[in-house]
């Protein structure tokens, strides 16, 4: 079984479902409300065992209610979390809205997140462990960085998405081997707003570079490919897109891992993803390793 290690957040989704968001200033009455364990680094870790890997948790959560419930989450996952921190801080949360076309707005609040500053004592030993390394940017990024270039110090393969976007240091992007953004991300990244002369010119960055587009699919691109290479995702009605980059970048991670190449692993990731935008919540929506089989084949 491969092995999967993610450094990053613990959340807990506070999410409000409205027929639309409502603009600045306005309120608007929303249908359900729903608290669901979630953190870009937990949802990685939860989607990449769903999968099928052997996954651990490195990250924290607060000495709350809170935090009992997201390490138990995890745990219920099949996710390691003896590198799974307990902060004095409350644990972190996200204020999601979702709207009736599966659009999301979100506020994220670190707290015990951000207290995640560096490895810890027995880190980097996990880290050299692995199969890969995700990585995304909701806790500090010393540790980030710090956890990038123990992976690249152990030759294990680092995957980052950067969210929530910012400017990454070289020092990150020197040992970052395929970086995952959104069309958004990718544009804020490179100021350019079409996805196909983002991804190449990241490609001066880093060596290897994923676009996700939604429903449209993903970009592949490489130094190593004339251009970028489009990969179609399935075409179904979404109904929360909460968590669907997540549930991507976990599965292509495996995908990755277990040696399938880049086109067939950015297609098993897509049926991974389609399957969780067709359900509520982030980590609640994430399918496991036979219904992405079933999808995939289908």
């Amino acid at each position: 079984m491969t092995h999967i290690v993610v450094l990053g957040s613990t959340n807990m989704d506070l999410v409000a479902y409205v027929s639309r968001a409502p603009q600045r200033g306005e309120t608007v009455t929303g249908r359900e409300f729903r608290t669901i364990p979630g953190g870009k680094g937990a949802n990685q870790a939860v989607a990449a065992a769903r999968a099928g890997a052997d996954v651990s948790m490195i990250g924290a959560v607060g000495n709350d209610a809170y935090g009992s419930q997201l390490r138990s989450t995890l745990e219920n996952s099949g996710v390691g979390t003896g590198h799974l921190r307990t902060a004095e801080d409350a644990s972190g949360t996200a204020h999601i809205v979702v709207d009736d076309e599966g659009g999301n707005a979100i506020v994220v609040i670190p707290a015990a997140n951000g207290t995640v500053t560096g490895l810890a004592p027995g880190d980097e030993s996990l880290i050299a462990t692995a199969d890969a390394l995700l990585l995304q940017l909701e806790i500090p990024l010393t540790a980030v960085v710090e956890a990038a270039r123990a992976a690249h110090r152990h030759g294990v393969r680092t995957i980052l998405t950067p969210a929530p976007v910012q400017p990454m240091p070289p020092e990150l992007l020197v040992v970052t081997d395929l970086l995952v953004p959104n069309e958004h991300e990718a544009a804020a990244l490179t100021g350019l707003t079409d996805p196909h002369k983002a991804a190449t010119a990241l490609l001066d960055q880093v060596p290897e570079v994923v676009v996700t587009l939604g429903a449209a699919g993903s970009l592949h691109a490489a130094r190593s490919l004339a251009e970028p290479v489009a990969v179609p995702a399935p075409s179904v009605t979404a109904v929360d897109s909460t968590g669907a980059g997540d549930t991507f970048v976990g599965a292509l991670a495996v995908a990755l891992a277990e040696g399938r190449p880049m086109p067939d692993a950015l297609a098993w990731a897509a049926a991974a993803g389609a399957l969780s935008v067709q359900r509520p919540g982030a980590s609640a929506s994430m399918p496991y390793r036979p219904e992405i089989e079933a999808r995939y084949t289908s």
